[in-house]
C-alpha cells in the first residue's frame, strides 16, 4: 500500500493502541455506551477487526477526542483516518 494508506495489520496495531488510551483515559464507558457493547464483549472482541473499527469510528466521531488521542499517541494528525480506512467497512462513504 502506498504512503497515504496503512496496511491492516498496522492499522490494527493503531486501533489497539486506541483502545488501550481509551482504557487509560477511563473512556470505555462511554464507548460501550456507544456502541451497545458490555466489557465482557469487548474483552471477547478485542481482536477483530470490526471491533477496532468501531474504536477508530468512536474516537473520530469526537474531533477533540481524536486530537487528543493523536497527541497522546503521538500519531500523525491523520494516522486515525488512514488506520479506520484499512480496516474493514473505512471505505465506506461518510455523508455526514
Amino acid at each position: 500500500m502506498g504512503k497515504a494508506g496503512l496496511h491492516q495489520d498496522r492499522a490494527e496495531t493503531v486501533a489497539l493502541k486506541t483502545l488501550e488510551w481509551l482504557a487509560a483515559e477511563e473512556r470505555l464507558d462511554a464507548f460501550c455506551a456507544a456502541t451497545g457493547m458490555d466489557l465482557d464483549g469487548l474483552r471477547s472482541r478485542t481482536a477483530q477487526p470490526a471491533t477496532l473499527g468501531a474504536v477508530l469510528d468512536h474516537v473520530l466521531s469526537d474531533e477533540s477526542l481524536a486530537r487528543q488521542a493523536t497527541r497522546d499517541l503521538d500519531l500523525a494528525d491523520d494516522a486515525l483516518l488512514r488506520a479506520r480506512a484499512a480496516l474493514p467497512g473505512g471505505d465506506a462513504p461518510h455523508w455526514t
